[in-house]
């Protein structure tokens, strides 16, 4: 399912117009932007968790040259699916 899918299934499902489902998705989307910019973390209840995790500095190896080379420290935004989301699948 890409973008316009979803957004199209969730306006079925929300009774909304496709048009203000985009409006809602992209207000969602800037909001965990937002906040996880902030440094803050947002946790849904029976859904997940968004966080931005910070990764170290260290060394890889670059598979063509057998080199090692020097990977920077990055911020990566995170998802983590809570356990009662997760028990619905099994």
């Amino acid at each position: 399912m890409n973008k316009s899918e979803f957004i199209k299934a969730f306006a079925e499902k929300a009774n909304f117009t496709q048009k203000d489902a985009g409006i809602a998705f992209e207000a969602m989307v800037a909001t965990i932007v937002d906040t996880l910019k902030k440094g803050d973390k947002i946790a849904i209840a029976g859904f997940g968790t968004y966080e931005v995790k910070k990764k170290p500095a260290r060394v890889g190896i670059n598979p063509m040259t057998k080199q090692k080379v020097k990977i920077a420290a990055t911020n990566a935004p995170a998802f983590k699916f809570g356990n009662s989301f997760k028990a619905i699948f099994n």
